[in-house]
């Protein structure tokens, strides 16, 4: 027998609880989202972030939801540049310079960390 002694009760209960689960988990990843995008704008001041952090507190939904319809373009826009941004700051990092080889090499060289023949083979490997 269970908790709620019927068992279609027990099942409505169930099926109640996991909507509000939904529900709930839905309204924190949006929470989420538009607090970081909200936050991380620097086209808006303070006061207006406060403002829109109210409205999305007090009223949950329908603040998310307004922020999401009169925001949406910019958020898109912001997600887009902050990812070409991260994009080529690693191309960056990662792009291969052979005059920065070859400064390393020179560095080697001097240290007597390569002999004569290890360098001129290295340094014609880079400049091929």
């Amino acid at each position: 027998m269970s908790f709620f002694g019927d068992t279609a009760l027990a099942v409505l209960f169930a099926n109640t609880f996991m909507m509000f689960l939904v529900a709930l988990w839905l309204w924190l990843w949006l929470l989420i989202t538009t607090a970081a995008d909200l936050l991380s704008r620097k086209d808006i001041s303070g006061f207006r972030k406060a403002l829109w952090a109210i409205l999305v507190l007090a009223l949950p939904y329908v603040g998310i939801f307004a922020y999401i319809l009169t925001q949406g373009t910019g958020m898109a826009e912001r997600r887009c540049a902050k990812a070409w941004e991260a994009r080529e700051e690693l191309r960056a990092m990662a792009s291969f310079s052979a005059a920065d080889e070859l400064v390393k090499l020179d560095r080697l060289k001097s240290r007597n960390a390569l002999s004569e023949q290890e360098y001129l083979t290295l340094r014609e490997r880079l400049l091929a």
